[in-house]
C-alpha cells in the first residue's frame, strides 16, 4: 500500500526528528556525568571550572551544575543524588546526621574566600557605612512589619520606605548573615524580597532607590555600576569589602570561606577524581576572573592532601562560625 504525499510530508519530519534525538542520545551514550549542585554564590567559580575542564576533556566529561541553594544542594547531596555540593557555608550538624542515615561520606575542602556585601542602591545618598547594630536592627525576626522606612533605623536618614532584598532560606548565604548580623543563624525577618538567585536580587536593587540587600561579593563587582556597596563597622570602624580585606580578615563579621563537598563513593569515579585535581589546580587563576578572592598556595596544597587521602568530615563541627580563619582551624586540626 502506498503513502500517500500529505501523509508522507508528516512522517519524514517527524522520521528525522527522531533521528537527530537518538543520534544526540547516542553522542552522551557511555559519557561520564559529574552531578553538582547547590550555592548560587560558588555557582561562578564551579561553572567556570566546568567550562575550561570540559574544554580540555574535549567532551569527552559531561559537568552539570545546578543552583538550587546551599541547603538545597545538601538536600540532594545528603541523599547520594549528587556527586558535588557547592557551599557558601559549612555542613550543618542536622545535614551531617541525614547524610550518616544515608550512608553518605564527604570530603569538604575550601575554594575561596567571599566577602559577604550589603548593597544599596546608586542612588541612595544618605549612607556610606552602617553598623552590626544597624543591621541587626533591619534584619532581625522583630523587626518584620516595624521597621519599614529607613527614619525607623537612624532618624537622620529620609522618612522613605525601606524595601528589602536577601538570600533565601535555603541559602548559605542567609546562614551566615543572619549568624553574623543578628545572631542566630535563620533568624530574620521574612517580609522581604527572597532569593537563592543572586542576579534577582541584583535587579531588584539597582531598580528601587529605597532598596537595601547583601549577596557574595561577586555578584557586586560584575555590576559595580548598578550598586552602590556599603562599608561595615563590625566595632572597629568601617571598612568596604575588598580582595585585601577579605583576605587578611579585616572586613568583619562578613568574611566567609566558600567550600565543595565531594561524595566520598564518588571521589573513587575517575571522572570525579579527575575534575577535583582540576578544580583545585586551576582555581587561583580562575576565582580570581570571577571576581572572588582566591585561598593561599599553602591552603590549596592542603585541600588537595585532603582530596587524594580520601579525608572525611568537617572541621567546623556542624555549625556556620563566625569570623574564624581557616589556617587557624586546620593548625588546630592538625594539633
Amino acid at each position: 500500500m502506498k503513502v500517500k504525499p500529505k501523509i508522507r510530508s508528516l512522517i519524514t519530519p517527524l522520521l528525522l526528528a527522531s533521528c537527530f534525538s537518538l543520534l544526540a542520545n547516542a553522542s552522551y551514550a557511555g559519557t561520564p556525568v559529574i552531578k553538582i549542585d547547590g550555592s548560587s554564590t560558588v555557582y561562578p567559580i564551579t561553572e567556570a571550572v566546568a567550562e575550561e575542564f570540559q574544554k580540555a576533556n574535549k567532551g569527552m566529561i559531561r559537568v552539570t551544575v545546578g543552583i538550587s541553594g546551599t541547603g538545597g544542594g545538601f538536600k540532594k547531596f545528603t541523599k547520594g543524588e549528587l556527586d558535588i555540593s557547592d557551599a557558601s557555608r559549612p555542613i550543618l550538624a542536622k545535614e551531617m546526621e541525614e547524610a550518616k542515615k544515608n550512608g553518605v561520606e564527604y570530603i569538604e575542602l575550601p575554594v575561596a574566600y567571599d566577602g559577604l556585601s550589603v548593597m544599596v542602591n546608586p542612588a541612595n545618598n544618605w549612607i556610606t557605612s552602617m553598623t552590626v547594630a544597624d543591621l541587626k536592627k533591619i534584619w532581625e525576626p522583630a523587626a518584620q512589619g516595624k521597621i519599614t522606612r529607613w527614619n525607623q533605623v537612624r532618624p537622620e536618614w529620609p522618612d522613605a520606605p525601606l524595601k528589602l532584598f536577601g538570600a533565601g532560606a535555603d541559602s548559605g548565604t542567609f546562614d551566615y548573615f543572619t549568624e553574623a548580623m543578628v545572631g542566630k543563624a535563620k533568624s530574620s525577618r521574612g517580609d522581604y524580597t527572597a532569593s537563592e538567585d543572586d542576579n534577582t536580587l541584583v535587579q531588584g536593587i539597582a531598580t528601587d532607590k529605597n532598596a537595601l540587600g547583601y549577596f557574595g561579593y561577586a555578584y557586586y563587582a560584575e555590576n559595580k555600576d548598578r550598586l552602590k556597596l556599603v562599608a561595615i563597622d563590625g566595632g572597629k570602624g568601617p571598612v568596604l569589602p575588598s580582595e585585601k580585606t577579605i583576605m587578611d580578615g579585616t572586613y568583619q563579621p562578613l568574611s566567609r570561606p566558600i567550600f565543595i563537598y565531594i561524595n566520598r563513593k564518588s571521589a573513587d569515579k575517575p571522572e570525579v577524581k579527575q575534575f577535583v585535581e582540576f578544580y583545585l589546580k586551576n582555581t587561583p587563576n580562575l576565582v580570581k576572573q570571577v571576581k572572588y578572592v582566591p585561598l593561599t598556595d599553602q591552603l590549596y596544597k592542603l585541600a588537595l592532601e585532603h582530596f587524594n587521602q580520601k579525608k572525611t568530615g568537617t572541621v567546623f563541627g556542624g555549625e556556620a562560625q563566625v569570623g574564624v580563619k581557616l589556617e587557624d582551624l586546620l593548625a588546630k586540626e592538625k594539633k
